[in-house]
């Protein structure tokens, strides 16, 4: 194991980290309480919509626990990332569709997808291993 797995974060990084522990844990969370909600964001030219609930439920999940665990930190970070980018067209479609989602103000969906680079760029500073900033920076 070599120190930049072990190093400790600095404590912005550790509000980052509770930020996206907490966005993706319940976000996850969510999946398995209104799975339907969840499936009526997926575009419809999307197949096996439920289960696509259920495994992005569950990977939300095991990234929130895997940033916990230094050692799974950045592997989990950048699944994160994956699994955000990944989700980016049914935030697009509820978008373009505001019609069909009365209950949520457009503005509030437009603004989501502004939020989603902000939280990538969250992901990446705050699981980014402590040893490669000190690189970087030198």
């Amino acid at each position: 194991m070599t120190y930049s797995m072990l190093a400790p974060v600095t404590p912005g990084q550790r509000i980052g980290l509770a930020i996206v522990f907490s966005w993706f844990c319940l976000g996850g969370i969510a999946h398995f309480v209104w799975p339907a909600t969840f499936a009526s964001i997926i575009p419809p030219a999307l197949p096996l919509k439920m289960p696509a609930v259920f495994i992005t439920g569950a990977f939300e999940l095991a990234g929130a626990i895997g940033i916990l665990l230094p050692r799974y930190r950045r592997a989990a970070g950048l699944g994160l990332v994956a699994l955000t980018v990944c989700v980016t067209p049914a935030n697009v479609y509820m978008w373009w569709h505001a019609d069909d989602f009365p209950h949520v103000p457009e503005s509030l969906l437009l603004l989501r997808l502004p939020l989603q680079v902000l939280l990538i760029a969250c992901i990446l500073w705050s699981t980014q291993p402590a040893g490669s900033r000190r690189h970087r920076m030198s």
